[in-house]
């Protein structure tokens, strides 16, 4: 199945098309929420504060940064299950306050839901008990 995850930073144009709006972010200042036309925020996916400030403050270069923050995601995937659901439901737009998108965590996100997206897509075609298998085989075989 495939999957749309599109990313954004947060002062980009709304559009009708962006589907769910989640902020994966820590919240953007002053902005209100009705200005962002967020469905979500989801604060908790976002990068811990203090691999933010070493990137920020280029102690860390990108690649690194990127790097730990897989690292953060792998080591609880369950943050990645709201996400996941949301993709289910249809297109999801990712945002963040970061000024390019480049520099952003969202990339990590979106690789790491596409992944598990596709790994529950993959288990769920697999047999898992007997009694499965049993309707997959010819009558004469049972």
């Amino acid at each position: 199945m495939s999957y749309e995850i599109m990313l954004k930073q947060i002062y980009a144009p709304i559009e009708a098309c962006d589907g769910t709006r989640v902020l994966a972010d820590l919240w953007p200042g002053s902005l209100s929420c009705r200005l962002l036309a967020l469905d979500e925020w989801y604060p908790e996916i976002a990068p811990a504060s203090q691999l933010c400030r070493q990137y920020r403050q280029q102690k860390i270069s990108k690649p690194l940064f990127l790097e730990r923050y897989r690292s953060e995601l792998k080591a609880c995937p369950d943050k990645l299950l709201p996400l996941i659901r949301f993709a289910r439901a249809g297109r999801v737009t990712l945002l963040t306050a970061a000024r390019q998108i480049d520099d952003s965590h969202l990339s990590v996100i979106k690789e790491l839901t596409l992944l598990a997206l596709a790994e529950e897509d993959a288990s769920d075609r697999e047999f898992c008990s007997s009694p499965c298998l049993a309707h997959t085989l010819p009558t004469s075989q049972r």
